[in-house]
C-alpha cells in the first residue's frame, strides 16, 4: 500500500478539522458541517479509486473479462 495515500488522507483530515473548528467558532455551524461533508466525500473518492485499481489488478491477475 502506498504511504502517500495515508498522508493525503491525514492531511485532508487535519485541514477539515481546523476549518470546521474555525467556522464553528464564528457561529456558522451549517457551513462547518458542509466542510466536514466535503472532506468525507474527498476521502471517499480517494478510497474508491484505490478499490477500483485493486479490482482491476485482480481482473488482470486472473485474466477475467
Amino acid at each position: 500500500m502506498n504511504i502517500d495515500l495515508i498522508f493525503k488522507i491525514a492531511g485532508v483530515a487535519i485541514i477539515v478539522s481546523v476549518l470546521h473548528s474555525v467556522v464553528k467558532q464564528v457561529g456558522k455551524e451549517e457551513y462547518a458541517w458542509l466542510i466536514t461533508l466535503t472532506g468525507v466525500l474527498l476521502v471517499l473518492t480517494l478510497v474508491i479509486r484505490l478499490v477500483a485499481d485493486f479490482f482491476q489488478s485482480v481482473r488482470a491477475t486472473f485474466q477475467l473479462p
